[in-house]
C-alpha cells in the first residue's frame, strides 16, 4: 500500500442549509416532525421557504459538514457531491474551497437545482430538517475520480445519500476502489436508512464487509438492529465492523473495537443553541484523532469536543478554533 496523499475524502449530499428560528406552534401548523428530518419535493420546499421567517444560508450536508470539521482540525480533506450550475451551487462550491476542502465535482445544468435543507431551530436548540435533495441525488459513479479515492486514508460515506440508486452505486464503487488500495471505509447512518425497506439493504451492506468504521446515534442504531438495550445493539453490530461508534447526545458516546468497548461522557457545551451538525462534527473529531494515531477513548473525546463546539451556535460548521480545542 502506497502512502496516502489525502487524509480523508467524503461522498455525500451537496446541500445548502437555510436556517431560521421558529416556535413549536409553527412546527405544529406545518405538520413538521420536531427534531426529525423529512424529504420534500421542490414544490413543498418552495412553500415552506415562503412561510419561514428571516433565514441565513450556509453550505451543509452531513458529510460535507464533517469535511469542514476535518479541515478545521488540520486534515487534508476532499469532498465529492453533486450540485447544479446555479446560485446555490456556486455558494456551496465557494464555501467548501474557502474552508480548505478540495471540491472538484463538475456542476450539472439545472434543473434539478442544487439541493437545500430548510432547518427550523426552536428555542430549546432542537433542529427540524426539511430536505429537498434535488441535484445531490443525481451523483453517479462517473463523477468519481478513482485516483482521488485511492489517495485518501479514509473514504467517508454518508447515509443520507445511500437511498437513491445512482449515488448508492457511486458510494459502493468508491468503497471498492478504497479497499482495493488498502484504505479504510467509514459510513455514517441516517435515520431514514434504518426504517422500512431500506433497513435490510443497509444491514446487508454492513454484513458484506463494505464498512470498516460505522457511525450512528443511539436511535439509529436501535432502529437498524431492532434491538432494545444499547448493549444488545453493540453485540449485534460490533462483530460486523472493525470499529463501531455510537453517539448518545447528552449521555456521551460509546465505541466498540477488538472485542472491547469504551464509553465517555459528553463534553460540556457553553450553551445549546442549535444541535444541527453535532453528529457530523463528532465524526470529524473522531476520525481526525484516529488518523493521528490516538487511542479509542481519545478519539471519542475529540469527537465530543468538536460536537460541543458546533451546538453552541447556529449552523453546522465550526466557528471556534477546533485545532486548539481538540489539541491533536
Amino acid at each position: 500500500m502506497t502512502s496516502a496523499k489525502l487524509d480523508i475524502v467524503a461522498i455525500g449530499d451537496a446541500i445548502v442549509d437555510v436556517i431560521a428560528t421558529a416556535d413549536d406552534s409553527f412546527l405544529e401548523e406545518h405538520r413538521l416532525p420536531k427534531g426529525g428530518m423529512q424529504l420534500l419535493t421542490a414544490e413543498e420546499a418552495d412553500a415552506l421557504y415562503a412561510a419561514m421567517g428571516p433565514a441565513r444560508e450556509i453550505s451543509g450536508g452531513s458529510a460535507a459538514n464533517s469535511m469542514a470539521g476535518a479541515a478545521a482540525l488540520g486534515l487534508n480533506a476532499a469532498f465529492v457531491g453533486q450540485v447544479a450550475d446555479d446560485q446555490l451551487g456556486e455558494i456551496f462550491a465557494h464555501d467548501m474551497l474557502a474552508l480548505g476542502v478540495r471540491f472538484e465535482t463538475p456542476a450539472l445544468e439545472a434543473p434539478p437545482p442544487t439541493g437545500r435543507c430548510l432547518i427550523l431551530v426552536t428555542p430549546d436548540g432542537q433542529r427540524t430538517m426539511n430536505t429537498c435533495p434535488a441535484a445531490s441525488h443525481e451523483l453517479t459513479p462517473a463523477a468519481l475520480d478513482p485516483e482521488l479515492i485511492r489517495s485518501a486514508s479514509i473514504t467517508f460515506l454518508e447515509g443520507y445519500l445511500w437511498g437513491p440508486e445512482r449515488p448508492r452505486a457511486a458510494m459502493l464503487e468508491a468503497a471498492r476502489i478504497a479497499h482495493s488500495a488498502g484504505r479504510s471505509v467509514a459510513f455514517t447512518l441516517s435515520e431514514s436508512l434504518c426504517i422500512g425497506d431500506r433497513r435490510e439493504g443497509v444491514l446487508g451492506m454492513v454484513e458484506s464487509g463494505v464498512v470498516d468504521i460505522l457511525f450512528g446515534n443511539e436511535h439509529e442504531t436501535r432502529n437498524l438492529t431492532g434491538c432494545g438495550p444499547l448493549d444488545e445493539c453493540i453485540e449485534a453490530l460490533s462483530p460486523k465492523v472493525r470499529t463501531l461508534v455510537i453517539t448518545r447526545g447528552a449521555e456521551g458516546a460509546v465505541a466498540a473495537e477488538n472485542g472491547g468497548s469504551v464509553e465517555i461522557r459528553a463534553a460540556p457545551a457553553t450553551q445549546v443553541v442549535d444541535t444541527t451538525g453535532a453528529g457530523d462534527l463528532f465524526a470529524a473529531g473522531f476520525l481526525a484523532a484516529r488518523l493521528r494515531g490516538r487511542a479509542l477513548e481519545a478519539c471519542l473525546e475529540a469527537g465530543a469536543i468538536a460536537a460541543a463546539e458546533v451546538i453552541s451556535h447556529f449552523g453546522a460548521r465550526p466557528e471556534a478554533d477546533l485545532r486548539q480545542l481538540v489539541a491533536l
